[in-house]
């Protein structure tokens, strides 16, 4: 039993880096990402490296101090996924990717497993934490999602804080952008291997150019058996006017459900949103009675894979298990409960 218990563990390392904590429930758990892509230990200097995972961390201590003072799941994911929008370090908030216009456009979504409300923003500038704009639209109008002008009138109606051209100006945001154009480029995802990801005057070109999958999101359980997810990104270097992904689609970037799951998705976005990716993999478990990291590897590592779809989820059941499945080289990720300590990977380890 044990050795078939070792094996199927090394497989599933071997597919895709996916976890599942299948022990005793626990009271509350929570899982994020940072993006996923071409992020190998060569892209990364040390310095770097330890930069990013102690942001991830970070990330994990605010949504934790929430969680374990009986909290709910969706004040969790809020106040973990503004930490991870403050870091210049993902294409979310302050290091969101540049478009086409050099502009800096924001999406983020997020959803109540109580009882499938949601909200969602797409294109919208200068909002600080895009999270709390895609919840205020949840909870504070009649609508799920909203977009442009309308979105930002909106934020100004509901006091949601701004912040001028300046803050989300990264250089190596700025550095990417112009590399970029001067490759005479198509828009660009993060991490996908054109150029390194490293930043810095030592590193080479200093553009953080791998510009696959720098999404950030979070899914959490709290004490009362309730789930949430919400996602958060800066959209594709280079994209053209009006281009949406999946990050403020329900069911595409995010879904979540008490009755299965919630996910949080990265990925190259028009994929994901052809396979409805995070409602598909609740329905699986809703409709086919499949596990979480069943259902995880049938969409992610099967279908997407089919399609040359590249990236990754975050997700959690009702019962506390864990996936965090991805079919590119890396993934930014991190989880913990109240039986396990925060951890943080970023290779396929």
């Amino acid at each position: 039993m044990w050795g078939k218990t070792v094996k199927a563990v090394i497989l599933a390392m071997t597919i895709g880096e996916s976890m599942s904590i299948a022990n005793d429930t626990p009271d509350y758990a929570l899982v994020i990402h940072g993006g996923a892509g071409t992020i190998t230990p060569d892209k990364l200097t040390p310095e770097l490296e330890a930069t990013i995972r102690k942001d991830l961390l970070a990330a994990l201590a605010a949504g934790q101090r929430i969680l374990a003072q009986n909290g709910s799941a969706l004040d969790a994911i809020t106040e973990t996924i503004q930490v991870l929008e403050n870091s210049p370090h993902f294409n979310a908030g302050r290091g969101a990717v540049f478009t086409a216009e050099g502009t800096n456009e924001l999406d983020s979504s997020i959803m109540d497993g109580r009882n499938l409300d949601a909200g969602a923003i797409s294109g919208v500038r200068n909002i600080k934490n895009p999270i709390t704009l895609a919840r205020a639209v949840m909870e504070k109008s009649p609508h799920v999602m909203m977009q442009g002008h309308g979105a930002e009138a909106f934020a100004k109606e509901q006091g949601i804080e701004t912040a001028n051209d300046a803050y989300f100006h990264t250089d190596h945001r700025w550095q990417q952008y112009e590399d970029a154009k001067a490759r005479k480029a198509g828009p660009l995802l993060d991490h996908d291997g054109k150029g390194t990801s490293q930043e810095g005057p030592s590193i080479n070109k200093a553009t953080n150019g791998d510009y696959k999958f720098g999404t950030v999101g979070a899914v959490a359980l709290d004490r009362a058996g309730n789930l949430a997810a919400g996602t958060s990104t800066g959209g594709m270097t280079l994209k053209m006017h009006g281009r949406v992904g999946d990050s403020p689609i329900i069911g595409a970037g995010t879904y979540a459900n008490n009755q299965s799951c919630a996910v949080s998705a990265t990925g190259h976005g028009e994929f994901f949103i052809r396979a409805t990716v995070a409602r598909n993999i609740c329905a699986l478990m809703e409709y086919a009675g499949l596990g979480l990291q069943e259902a995880a590897d049938q969409i992610v590592l099967q279908q997407l894979v089919e399609m040359k779809g590249e990236g990754g989820i975050i997700a959690i059941d009702k019962e506390g298990n864990i996936s965090m499945t991805f079919n590119t080289p890396g993934m930014f990720r991190g989880s913990l409960t109240n039986h396990k300590e925060a951890s943080v990977a970023i290779y396929k380890d």
